[in-house]
């Protein structure tokens, strides 16, 4: 049987990565992609045969194209696309910066929207095929030091939710991933308590048990999303309160 191909962007480290070492223990054949070439080659060079670099800056359309067409030729085809490539840059106020926004918007945002735009159309031409776009629950709500972030991450789950209809009419399975906290070297960043936090194999096991199922959004660690989802609920002068008391902001 022919092995299984999936392209994940942000495979060199953090979930990416973690998902990518997963799924070839699965028996799928990884195409990566990340803007660090050299970790992409280690890689390829410890998971020979199984793991294929395609170096991508994702804020580049053409390029994002390009990999596509090269991963269905030389791999010999396509059957799961992951956009898993992302970073953060906390906001507070009184270093407010048009240039952070437009970064993360950039990279968080349009570098999905860059990939879609090329693995699409052959999904839909075919029939087939499988897309899953990593969000957060960051986009669930406002949280502080997060308006840069968080706004990208909530405009990533606006989308998917639009989109499904029209992936599902055309045969294209569509998730939406939102992760809380997992221990990466964007959240060794952090300067406050991370509740739930996750090492990412762990987030990597649930992340892939979820592409394997039915369900549309896949959360975990689900205890953390569904506080989250709660919390949004309530009347914002006691969601401001429990935010405040919960990170002292």
């Amino acid at each position: 049987m022919t092995s299984r191909c999936v392209w994940i962007t942000g495979a060199s480290s953090g979930i990416g990565l973690a998902l990518a070492e997963r799924m070839m223990r699965d028996g799928w054949i990884v195409a990566g992609s990340a803007r660090s070439a050299g970790a992409l080659a280690d890689l390829a060079a410890k998971h020979e045969a199984r793991f294929f670099a395609y170096p991508l800056d994702v804020t580049d359309a053409d390029a994002a194209a390009f990999a596509v067409t090269r991963i269905r030729e030389e791999r010999g085809g396509l059957d799961m696309a992951v956009f898993a490539a992302g970073t953060h840059k906390p906001v507070e106020v009184e270093d407010f910066r048009i240039e952070t926004f437009r970064d993360l918007i950039d990279i968080n945002l349009m570098g999905v929207v860059n990939c879609l735009a090329a693995v699409t159309p052959g999904f839909i031409e075919g029939r087939r095929g499988h897309v899953a776009v990593v969000s957060s629950v960051a986009g669930y709500g406002g949280l502080p030091t997060a308006s840069a972030y968080g706004a990208t991450k909530a405009a990533l789950i606006n989308m998917t939710e639009a989109l499904k209809p029209d992936f599902d009419r055309n045969g294209v399975k569509l998730q939406l991933v939102c992760p809380g906290f997992v221990r990466t070297p964007l959240t060794d960043r952090n300067p406050f308590p991370m509740p739930f936090l996750m090492e990412p194999e762990d987030a990597a096991e649930a992340f892939y048990r979820g592409l394997r199922s039915d369900r549309f959004e896949i959360t975990f660690p689900r205890i953390f999303a569904i506080i989250l989802r709660c919390l949004n609920a309530l009347p914002y002068s006691l969601y401001f309160r429990l935010v405040k008391r919960g990170t002292g902001k």
